[in-house]
């Protein structure tokens, strides 16, 4: 789809487009020393002995780089793992201990593997629970963050009506949850895609987070987008330019579709590396995450929505550990709900009152079909009569009263071009290539 949207408010968009788009400091600050690290020495020597069992030997600038602290603050576990008789220096170039490389001795080895059996984690060093509460709350997106020209500006490249921007924009201005539904083929789950689109100022994502002497890996790589920056240059910087425990990342988007669990919106134990691997809704923590084929799912939608019925209310989640006990966690997550169903098939009244706002994504009119079909033919330029397109509209959807989807043009279009390279034709839309297409496209009624 293709934006149809006042014209004004794209203009506007465009032309502050780096002001409201400028990047706000959300940078953790490097922490000077392990206290205000929030870490003990004791873990700093278990994550270090670790990763020489792991490597075999690596330098001082190499464990600073991957436990994500200056060499400053691991420096004297690294003197207490010598003292100990633990590790022990290869060999060195000159610039203390930073370029030395270390190894770990046969009590070493031994103590690394009695590590092993508490926790296989290994890397960036944890960031405490507190420091990341803090930290996803500084992030959050204050009051007022959304303007008309803004979300203009995100559905561009999509044929949306007023109407649809006035009832998207409040949901996601208030971040609440909202419900997206109708008929399959118009475009919901494109239509929440492109909210992506809204906000690229960078947020921090911690590689893992401590609470109460437990593990939980935050960072995810498939489901997170690290933006690029030089973390070598800095580690040897008082000044380092945040705190690289912490991973740079564009504002988080997860989706999940039928496949979702209930086990899924809880902590995750692996019982081999004794890690805890965090759920979907903390990792899209500042960011939104999109429940497609709502109702759709191998567990109820009351459920799903019994399970986030206090978190959406009060944003604020509870995780449970294989202990029983529990760890409270900020629920800063815009949650959309896409779904083919009925409201009624979700649930009565009282359910769906839970969910703040309702969006029924309508089909569209003759106009916006035309204007969808235009805009993908020139987005692969594609040339058409517009005559034939008439004839099309008025055989396949006016005289059979089949209803418009905002799907349709692209998948007509899409199959045209195929049986245009497969029988290498003219570069150009005919009435007959529309109407083979539209066959390919759809089943026929069996005689």
């Amino acid at each position: 789809m293709s934006a149809t949207v006042d014209v004004s408010l794209l203009s506007a968009a465009e032309s502050a487009a780096s002001g409201q788009f400028h990047p706000l400091d959300f940078s953790p600050r490097p922490p000077d020393s392990l206290d205000e690290a929030g870490l003990t020495p004791e873990l700093i020597e278990q994550i270090i002995t670790k990763m020489l069992f792991q490597h075999g030997e690596m330098s001082g600038w190499d464990l600073s780089l991957a436990i994500g602290l200056r060499f400053s603050l691991i420096e004297g576990a690294l003197d207490t793992l010598k003292r100990k008789h633990l590790a022990l220096v290869k060999r060195a170039l000159g610039l203390a201990g930073v370029t030395a490389v270390f190894a770990l001795s046969d009590e070493g080895r031994a103590q690394a593997r009695e590590f092993m059996e508490l926790t296989q984690y290994m890397g960036a060093a944890p960031v405490p629970i507190e420091q990341y509460v803090e930290q996803v709350r500084r992030q959050r997106v204050p009051e007022g963050w959304l303007t008309p020209e803004k979300l203009a500006y995100a559905y561009r490249h999509m044929v949306v009506t007023p109407q649809i921007l006035a009832q998207v924009g409040p949901a996601v201005s208030a971040g609440k949850s909202m419900l997206i539904y109708g008929q399959p083929g118009n475009g919901k789950t494109y239509l929440a895609e492109a909210l992506m689109n809204l906000d690229d100022t960078p947020i921090y994502i911690p590689h893992s987070v401590l609470c109460r002497g437990n593990i939980i890996r935050v960072f995810d790589p498939v489901q997170h987008h690290a933006i690029e920056d030089d973390t070598a240059a800095t580690l040897f910087s008082a000044h380092s330019a945040y705190d690289r425990r912490w991973v740079k990342c564009r504002r988080p988007f997860l989706i999940s579709g039928g496949e979702l669990t209930l086990s899924q919106l809880d902590l995750s134990y692996n019982a081999i590396s004794r890690v805890y691997d965090a759920p979907f809704q903390m990792k899209a923590n500042n960011g939104m995450y999109l429940i497609d084929d709502f109702g759709r799912q191998t567990i109820s939608t009351a459920d799903i929505l019994n399970r986030w019925i206090v978190p959406m209310e009060r944003r604020i989640d509870y995780l449970s550990f294989v202990s029983g006990s529990k760890m409270e966690v900020p629920f800063e997550t815009f949650v959309i709900f896409s779904s083919n169903l009925k409201p009624e098939q979700l649930g009565d009244e009282a359910f769906l009152r839970r969910i703040q706002y309702k969006m029924l994504l309508r089909s569209p009119e003759t106009s916006e079909y035309r204007e969808i079909f235009v805009k993908f033919c020139d987005a692969k330029s594609l040339p058409f009569d517009p005559a034939d397109l008439d004839s099309f509209i008025d055989r396949h959807y006016s005289a059979t009263g089949r209803p418009y989807r905002r799907c349709h043009p692209r998948d007509v279009v899409s199959h045209a071009i195929d049986m245009i390279h497969f029988g290498s034709l003219d570069y150009r839309l005919t009435a007959d290539l529309l109407d083979r297409a539209w066959e390919s496209c759809f089943t026929q009624e069996v005689e």
